[in-house]
Formats: C-alpha cells, sequence, structure tokens
C-alpha cells in the first residue's frame, strides 16, 4: 500500500521518481480503508530533506500511511521557507485533541546544550507526555532519543571525545526482538552525534531493553524499547541517504571546521568518490518492523480508542 501526502509536498516527486508508491490526498479520499495516522515532529534544520528520507522509509510497507507533519511553535524555522512551513506543517497544539496511530521525534542539532536550556524543551516535554495517551508507539531518533530517555526516564546524555560520524556495525542484543526481526547478525548504521548515553544507566531501568548496539564501545547503545514497546528509542540515523553525511562533512568543513572523515563511508577514505551505501535494507527492515509489529499490530481500529 502508499503512503499518503499533500498534493503538492516536494518529497512527493523524489519519491515517486524513486518508484516509491505515492498516494496524494485527491485519490485516497476514494478508497474505502483506514490508513494509520503517522505524525512527524520534525526538529531538524533540513526539514524538506527529512520529510523526505521518513517517507521514503514509511512508504516502503503493505501498510497505506497518512503523514502529519508537525514543527514546534517555540522555535522558528531558518532553513525552511515560510510558504513551506505554512503549507505543510502544523503545531502540536493544533493536533493535541487528535490520536495518532504512531510518532516519530527526530534529531536536532542542540545536543550539546542542556536540555532545559533548549528553547523549545518546555513544549516538547508536553508532546512527550501527551504521547503517552493519544500515540500507540512513538518512535525517536538521535537526539530525540536522548531527549526521550531523559524526560521519560531521568537517563543523562554524556559528551564524546570527538564527534561519531560515519557509517559503523552493529550486532543485536536481543535476538528475538520483532523490532529488528529480519536484521542480519551484524548490520550497519549512519552515526552523526556529539553525545551518548550510557548503558549501565538504561541497564538500571527495569521497564527498558536494550535491543542493539554498536559492535564497538564508543558506538554505545542503539535500540532500546520500553516494555510493549510504546516507547522506542534509536540513538542513530538509519533514515539517512547517502548523501547526508557527505553533506553534513562538506558544511563543516566550508565553514573551517576540520571535521574528521566520516568512517566507512567514502571509498578508500576520499571525499571525492560518491559514498557507499551500506544500511539501506536495514533501515527499511527497522521502519517497516515498527509500523507493522508496534504499530499496525497493536493500534486499535477506533483511533479514538487510543490511550
Amino acid at each position: 500500500m502508499p503512503i499518503k501526502i499533500p498534493n503538492a509536498l516536494p518529497a512527493t516527486e523524489t519519491l515517486q521518481s524513486e518508484n516509491i508508491f505515492v498516494i496524494t490526498e485527491n485519490r485516497a479520499i476514494t478508497q474505502d480503508i483506514r490508513p494509520l495516522k503517522i505524525a512527524i515532529l520534525n526538529l531538524m534544520p533540513t526539514k524538506i530533506t527529512t520529510e523526505t528520507q521518513l517517507a521514503r522509509l514509511l512508504g516502503n510497507t503493505p501498510l497505506q500511511v497518512e503523514l502529519e507533519l508537525l514543527h514546534t511553535a517555540t522555535h522558528m524555522a531558518r532553513n525552511t521557507s515560510a510558504e513551506h512551513m505554512l503549507s505543510f506543517y502544523r503545531t502540536w497544539e493544533d493536533v493535541q485533541n487528535e490520536k495518532f496511530d504512531g510518532m516519530i521525534i527526530t534529531g536536532a542539532p542542540v545536543e550539546k546544550m542542556e536540555f532545559e536550556a533548549v528553547s523549545y524543551w518546555d513544549e516538547l516535554c508536553q508532546v512527550m507526555e501527551w504521547s503517552k495517551t493519544h500515540v500507540t508507539s512513538t518512535l525517536h531518533i538521535c537526539w530525540g532519543a536522548q531527549a526521550g530517555l531523559y524526560y521519560h526516564y531521568g537517563i543523562e546524555k554524556y559528551p564524546l571525545p570527538e564527534k561519531l560520524s560515519g557509517i559503523f556495525p552493529h550486532k543485536k542484543d536481543r535476538k528475538t526482538s520483532i523490532l529488528l526481526r529480519g536484521f542480519d547478525d551484524s548490520f550497519m548504521i549512519p552515526h552523526s552525534r556529539h553525545t551518548t548515553v550510557q548503558r549501565q544507566d538504561i541497564e538500571a531501568v527495569p521497564e527498558l531493553k536494550i535491543l542493539a548496539s554498536g559492535e564497538e564501545d564508543r558506538v554505545g547503545v542503539f535500540a532500546v524499547s520500553n516494555q510493549g514497546g510504546s516507547q522506542i528509542f534509536v540513538t542513530g540515523h538509519p533514515e539517512y541517504d547517502g548523501e547526508t553525511l557527505k553533506s553534513e562533512y562538506l558544511r563543516d568543513k566550508a565553514a573551517g571546521l576540520a571535521p574528521a572523515l566520516p568512517e566507512n563511508y567514502f571509498p578508500a577514505g576520499d571525499d571525492t568518490k560518491d559514498p557507499i551505501v551500506t544500511w539501506r535494507s536495514h533501515a527499511n527492515l527497522l521502519y517497516s518492523n515498527w509500523l507493522n509489529y508496534f504499530v499496525y499490530q497493536t493500534t486499535p481500529y477506533n483511533i479514538e480508542q487510543i490511550g
């Protein structure tokens, strides 16, 4: 089944060119089916890029998905046009009386700041509290995962000696985890972050389960779930497309920041060559498993019964 997105969303043309099955609002209303309502709280500065990446993965399943794009009211986007935001985004206040089958809270470039110092922290806390009664399963990504672990369970984040940037091998800590069903014993995932969470802090919370982690200690925990999977935390960026780390690296290089070369990414470490994508199949598996087992198989048919 296709992913349902607004008729004029820029992602539509991109996804159709990739043979991703997209259905616009006009066609969707003719189908007698209840799509899964998925809210995306997009905290990334490159909003159109992130929309497209997530829509690409959510559209690669047999389920019909209807996206609701959200932004924070307390922080205005500076890298995305006001016209785009007005056309395709709503705030949490606009939807707080609605129910959603699933929700994604993205990463954000604020990880070096204390959580309480982030301008929209109070609003994000309201959203995360609301998700416990209005969303069947919430998937937190990168900084969103660190923010969720801190808000829900008091788990702190810690600075890394240097930025973790590149594609790293991972292993399953719980081999029977349905979130990781179909995964290889070793699988690659992109990371791009300055901070981390500690395994022992997570293990001290009985309600949490560590599902997967990096094969190297410096990568740390990758996927965590609470009992039942209503809150899932992923510290990496499986949604990144092949050029994302390259764009971040060249941006920082142009700014004179002397960034380290993303690891396991450019052939022979040559940043003039096209990156090698080694994580796409597992990214698709992760999102299809989340949609199927933690959203579709769990959410009630009557969406108002959520919570």
